[in-house]
């Protein structure tokens, strides 16, 4: 993970920054999805999901297959110094790309 300034002309020694670059497999994303893994813990197949790991590991398997999701680099604003305060924004090819679209978002 690497934290950057929104605007790099406000990077000093003494602001902190606002930007958090990072990277997140396939599994990754699709465990943070709350509502689309509450929606494949409705499937038989994976009614234990919360109880066993083989199973939960075969349903974010299933998950990632399924919905075609890719891993990558994703950033997120926050408070200066403060948890985030918006959702994962990518996934992004490159932490460069991530950080640039998150400087160009910033407004």
């Amino acid at each position: 993970m690497s934290w950057h300034y929104s605007n790099p002309d406000h990077e000093n020694p003494y602001a902190l920054p606002d930007i958090e670059v990072f990277q997140l497999t396939a599994r990754e994303v699709a465990e943070r999805d709350d509502d689309m893994v509450f929606e494949y813990m409705k499937r038989h197949e994976f009614r234990l999901a919360a109880m066993n790991g083989r199973v939960r590991d075969a349903m974010l398997d299933r998950m990632v297959e399924d919905e075609g999701i890719t891993s990558g680099w994703f950033y997120w604003y926050c408070f200066p110094g403060c948890m985030p305060e918006s959702d994962p924004m990518g996934p992004y090819a490159s932490c460069a790309e991530a950080l640039k679209a998150a400087q160009d978002n910033a407004e």
